[in-house]
């Protein structure tokens, strides 16, 4: 399946840019960057459990946030681009880790 990954870590507290780094970390192992704070994940449900729980033990939940998007498996019929468009294909750029 693949998911969209958003994020938000207030980089004005305590450990901010710390924890932005550690969250697009994680992120990368699982996916593609998009946008800033944006990535595509090819996942399978363990793996998303583990994203999940991996970016949950990482914020700060009073001051960051995270949105989880459900693309499912045809994720081409839900997505529309304009604009600069990368290469990269959930369904056949694999992701190692």
């Amino acid at each position: 399946m693949v998911i969209l990954v958003c994020y938000d870590v207030s980089i004005k507290i305590e450990n901010g840019q710390r924890r932005l780094n550690r969250v697009a970390k994680i992120c990368k192992d699982y996916g593609q960057r998009v946008q800033n704070s944006v990535f595509e994940c090819s996942v399978t449900p363990a793996q998303y459990i583990s994203l999940k729980a991996k970016l949950e033990d990482t914020i700060n939940v009073d001051n960051d946030s995270l949105r989880f998007y459900n693309l499912g498996k045809n994720w081409q019929n839900k997505l529309e681009k304009i604009g600069r468009d990368g290469t990269y294909d959930p369904d056949k750029d694999s992701i190692i880790f």
